[in-house]
C-alpha cells in the first residue's frame, strides 16, 4: 500500500460515515496515535504520514456536518495542504471516484478491509501487552543526529506564519459552526524539542494563539516515551500519549472514559 493510497482510504471513510465526536489532524507524528488506542468512542484520526495538518483540517471544515471536537497538531507547520486531496474530499465531491483508480488503490482498499482495526477485546489485549513491557532501550543516537541535521537545514519562519494564518481562519470558522477546537503538541525527544527550527515554529504558533483555552496540554510521563527514529513515537509511547490526551480531554470537557 502506498502512502497516498492509504490517505484515500482514511479520507474516503471519513466523508462517507457520520461525523465522529473527535477528529485529529496532523502529520506523521499524530498518525502514530492509532484510533484503536483510544477508549473514547467515535474517534477519527485524519493525520497524514508525510503530510500537513492543514489537509485534514481543510477537509473537516468543508464538510456539512462537523465533529464535536477537532484536535490540531502544531508540531510541523512547514508543509502546505495537499490541494488535490482537499478538493477530492470536500463538500460532496465524488470522493469514491479517485478511490477506484488506479488499480493499486483498489488493492489498498482490499488490504485495509482484510487487515482492519482490531475488535475492542483485541485492542485492549494489545494495549495491555504494550504497557506491560518496559520502555525500549534501543540506541537511536544515529537516527536522532540525522534528524537534527535535516531539521537544522530548514528555516520554518515564512511557511509557519502562512500556515498559522490558515489555521486561525479555519479555527474561527469551525468554532463559529459549533465545533470545539484544541491545539496540541505531540511530545518530541528533548534534543528535537530544543532544535532551532522547532523553537521558532513553536514561538510563532504560541504568539498567534495566546489563549490557553485553545490549547490542550498533553502531559505523559516523559521518562516512559521513546522515539525509535529520533522523531516519531514508538508504538508503546503512542499509546501512552493517547492516554494522556484522554486525561486532558476529561479534565477539560468532563469526557468520561468507559
Amino acid at each position: 500500500m502506498t502512502t497516498r493510497d492509504g490517505r484515500f482510504i482514511a479520507l474516503n471513510r471519513y466523508v462517507h460515515e457520520p461525523a465522529p465526536d473527535i477528529v485529529l489532524v496532523g502529520s506523521s507524528l499524530t498518525w502514530r496515535l492509532r484510533e484503536e488506542y483510544f477508549s473514547l468512542p467515535r474517534i477519527r484520526n485524519l493525520a497524514l504520514a508525510g503530510g500537513s495538518p492543514l489537509t485534514g483540517l481543510e477537509i473537516v471544515a468543508r464538510q456539512p456536518n462537523l465533529p464535536k471536537i477537532v484536535l490540531i497538531e502544531t508540531n510541523f507547520l512547514t508543509r502546505e495542504a495537499d490541494g488535490a486531496l482537499v478538493e477530492s474530499f470536500s463538500g460532496g465531491a465524488p470522493a469514491d471516484v479517485p478511490l477506484l483508480r488506479p488499480v493499486r488503490t483498489a488493492i489498498a482498499a482490499y488490504e485495509t478491509w482484510k487487515h482492519g482495526p482490531p475488535n475492542p477485546a483485541q485492542a485492549r489485549a494489545e494495549q495491555e501487552r504494550l504497557l506491560s513491557q518496559p520502555p525500549d532501550n534501543f540506541d537511536n543516537k544515529a537516527y536522532l543526529d540525522r534528524a537534527l541535521e535535516q531539521m537544522n537545514g530548514i528555516d520554518p519562519t515564512l511557511s509557519a506564519r502562512a500556515n498559522v494564518a490558515i489555521i486561525r481562519r479555519l479555527t474561527d470558522e469551525l468554532q463559529r459552526r459549533g465545533a470545539r477546537v484544541f491545539l496540541i503538541e505531540v511530545p518530541f525527544a528533548a534534543e528535537i524539542e530544543n532544535a532551532r527550527p522547532v523553537t521558532i515554529s513553536k514561538a510563532i504558533v504560541h504568539d498567534a494563539f495566546p489563549d490557553p483555552e485553545l490549547w490542550l496540554p498533553i502531559n505523559p510521563p516523559r521518562s516512559e516515551l521513546r522515539w525509535a527514529d529520533g522523531v516519531h513515537l514508538d508504538q508503546r509511547s503512542g499509546l501512552i500519549v493517547v492516554r494522556a490526551i484522554e486525561v486532558a480531554l476529561a479534565e477539560r470537557d468532563g469526557m468520561r472514559q468507559p
